[in-house]
């Protein structure tokens, strides 16, 4: 009997429990919905007559942020979209364009009615106008909020700039202890939850634009996080760390469930964070095979200058590595999807595994590397030459010389087929012009000369307990970085360790001079990657967190509609592979992918000849949107006047490139390997006996240090060929 009463009043307070938790989660709920609901937020517009736009002042995307000045957002939306500025909170107009001479506090009213017609002749509403949000994180560090610029406003798109916590970030706790906050998944977190932000308050019907088309873009470490936004797609992996700052739409029950729905209008509404297409510079991921790729790409020409013996020999056997990690995958494509005829029966129906093989002998000229895995990646590189020759005509500004390396004259340009100038291009004879960039995600960063440099802009701010209103501190907008950026962002480049001393960056050629031994750097890696495979505050390994692989075609994963990824052929920034790999992937699980090896880039390539990420939207919108105009790139308009160079700095390709009379271009794997590929890279190879990847490695981070070793493909190589490797230490 006393048993019974004494089961029944635990039964009774764990019910009362139950619904007092109940209780708290959806009083949390509302009132992150109430914060992050921009009518109740202290907005202010401005807008811009020459751009016909409205900008959004800077505004908190989260109700917890740990560094304010890094977990904000901004919008601009073009101005046919919005009535005026409704300053009282009475739904009508109180301020149009044109008496909106300053910032104005108050709230959007949008014109549902109205359309955009874009530059490229595709039409939007205030509905369905695609919205563009700019990845930062450059070298995956921090990216201070900026106000979004106007660049798509033109084309009826909405722009969205976020803010982001990065690699070299830390905090003061309340108890004065410096707490570090820039391992990954920080930096993508913060975007995903700027994204549900945005997206809330589209369907609340204070931002104009579609919850459905969204396209993530940035470049470099941007273009990793653009690729990784896309790949990541409202996956539940990512749901704690939003969860952690407040993010809007994301919610965690007491028996751990988890719910994406946000309440308008009284009913519940799912709510994502995923994309509809993504547009990636040079995009830096994945992370995983990165050292592995990069070490098999420069071993394939087999008359590469290895900065030490021990660095060959680890690309060596990273190599052999690569070569049993894809032929593990049990790889497949389509030839239709890919375009290429793999097989070599003259058609394009057939599905080819795809597979790297090694022989000596048959292949000597690669290093002993071949396989259908390569003849792909052959092709696409055949490919993006052809697109190049095929697109002269859209040259702009372009000096064209003769073979006596004499300028052309006009008249003589003007007058120029297009086999010719293909000729021309081949054999070195142009100079392209400085300003042929379009719509691309910045400027600084494109051509074959690297990235530019930014400046440092400060270190790591404060903590910011956020406020229930939403509002933000009036300081929150942070400094406009100058040089290499992407599109709307306060990108932090930091090469180094929090406290001095630079482990890395981008010219180092040897980190192993940091050890006295080879046993001690072998230690160091163990102990490193052992620490991350416990897992992260969520049990997760911060390596397989990043690694997008993991997650295209992943059952909880929303698949992308498009995708598109843009290198320069000519960057040491990151393997081809990389996004050969994710191209594979995406078109295997029904995205429509491409991958463009932009010929003469390097890393974070302009647009040029014709393309801009504007146009590519309308093409994607027009192919995939039911009743929506398919979009054709506008005819070129052919160059008639020289541009004024005085002399060629094309690369002469024809000791290894071909032309046919038709213009039709030729060349081998062995061929641009070491006459082009490893030859012409933009920027110093990675050594390979560096702490991992290049600078990107950092996000993998501590308290005391922004870099750690974290590549179980390098440890194996460092414990499996420990006696060769020791021998050739320091």
């Amino acid at each position: 009997m006393r048993k019974g009463l004494f089961l029944m009043l635990v039964l009774v307070l764990v019910m009362a429990l139950t619904a007092a938790l109940a209780e708290n989660e959806v009083s949390d709920r509302e009132a992150i919905e109430t914060a992050l609901n921009l009518k109740n937020m202290d907005q202010e517009w401005t807008y811009s007559v020459s751009s016909d736009a409205w900008t959004l002042s800077i505004v908190t995307a989260v109700t917890r942020p740990v560094i304010a000045e890094k977990e904000g957002v901004s919008v601009c939306v073009p101005g046919a979209y919005v009535v005026g500025i409704d300053t009282d909170g009475d739904g009508t107009v109180d301020i149009k364009a044109t008496d909106a001479t300053e910032a104005i506090r108050g709230s959007l009213v949008i014109d549902y009615e109205a359309t955009v017609t874009s530059t490229n002749g595709q039409t939007y509403t205030a509905r369905t106008a695609p919205v563009i949000l700019n990845t930062g994180a450059a070298g995956y560090g921090s990216s201070t909020n900026t106000t979004a610029s106007a660049t798509y406003a033109a084309d009826g798109f909405i722009n969205v700039a976020c803010g982001n916590r990065g690699k070299q970030d830390s905090y003061t706790d309340a108890d004065g202890n410096v707490v570090y906050t820039g391992d990954a998944p920080s930096c993508l977190a913060d975007q995903k939850a700027a994204a549900r932000f945005v997206k809330f308050n589209i369907l609340l019907g204070n931002l104009p634009g579609s919850v459905d088309y969204w396209v993530s873009t940035g470049g470099s470490g941007g273009g990793a996080h653009a690729a990784m936004f896309a790949a990541t797609s409202n996956h539940p992996d990512f749901y704690d760390y939003q969860i952690a700052v407040g993010a809007v739409g994301v919610y965690k029950d007491s028996d751990g469930q988890y719910s994406t729905a946000v309440t308008i209008d009284g009913q519940d509404v799912e709510l994502s964070d995923g994309a509809w297409g993504c547009v990636a510079y040079s995009a830096i991921t994945s992370l995983y095979e990165a050292d592995m790729t990069m070490a098999f790409e420069y071993t394939l020409n087999p008359g590469y200058g290895f900065n030490t013996d021990f660095q060959k020999e680890l690309a060596r056997t990273l190599s052999q590595e690569y070569m049993e990690y894809i032929n593990g995958q049990n790889l497949t494509v389509e030839e239709e999807k890919v375009g290429f005829d793999l097989d070599g029966d003259g058609a394009l129906n057939g599905t080819v595994a795809l597979t790297i093989e090694y022989d000596a002998e048959k292949y000597a000229d690669t290093n002993g590397y071949g396989g259908t895995y390569l003849d792909l990646y052959l092709a696409e590189f055949i490919s993006n030459l052809q697109w190049y020759v095929d697109n002269l005509d859209y040259a702009e500004g372009y000096t064209w010389f003769d073979a006596d390396g004499q300028a052309l004259s006009d008249e003589a340009v003007a007058a120029m087929t297009a086999t010719e100038k293909a000729a021309a291009f081949i054999e070195g004879r142009v100079t392209a012009s400085s300003s042929r960039g379009m719509g691309g995600p910045g400027g600084g960063m494109g051509g074959p000369g690297g990235m530019g440099g930014p400046g440092g802009m400060g270190g790591p701010g404060g903590d910011f307990p956020g406020a229930p209103d939403g509002n933000m501190p009036a300081d929150m907008n942070g400094p406009t970085m100058t040089g290499a950026q992407t599109e709307g962002s306060g990108d932090e480049m930091v090469v180094g360790t929090p406290d001095a001393g630079s482990t890395q960056s981008a010219s180092s050629t040897t980190n192993s001079s940091s050890y006295s031994s080879y046993a001690e750097m072998l230690a160091a890696y163990q102990t490193d990657i052992a620490e991350i495979e416990q897992g992260d505050a969520y049990g997760k390994n911060l390596v397989s967190l990043y690694n997008p692989l993991n997650y295209i075609g992943a059952d909880q994963t929303e698949t992308p509609v498009w995708t598109r990824i843009v290198c320069g052929a000519a960057e040491g920034d990151i393997a081809m592979f990389n996004s050969l790999n994710m191209e594979i992937a995406w078109l295997n699980n029904g995205t429509d992918a491409v991958i463009e090896w932009q010929w003469d880039g390097g890393h974070v390539p302009s647009e040029i000849l014709g393309n801009s990420l504007a146009l590519y939207v309308d093409q994607m919108y027009g192919k995939h949107v039911e009743g929506a105009a398919a979009v054709q790139k506008p005819a070129a308009e052919k160059q008639t006047a020289n541009g004024t160079s005085e002399s060629a700095s094309g690369t002469d390709l024809t000791d290894f490139v071909t032309l046919d009379g038709d213009g039709t271009v030729h060349f081998t794997l062995a061929g641009v390997m070491s006459n082009y590929r490893t030859k012409g890279a933009s920027k110093a190879t990675p050594a390979f006996d560096v702490i991992d990847y290049g600078q990107e490695d950092y996000v993998f981070g501590s308290p005391v240090k922004d870099a750690r070793h974290w590549s179980v493909w390098v440890l194996r190589a460092l414990e499996q060929n420990a006696e060769t490797l020791e021998a050739l230490f320091n």
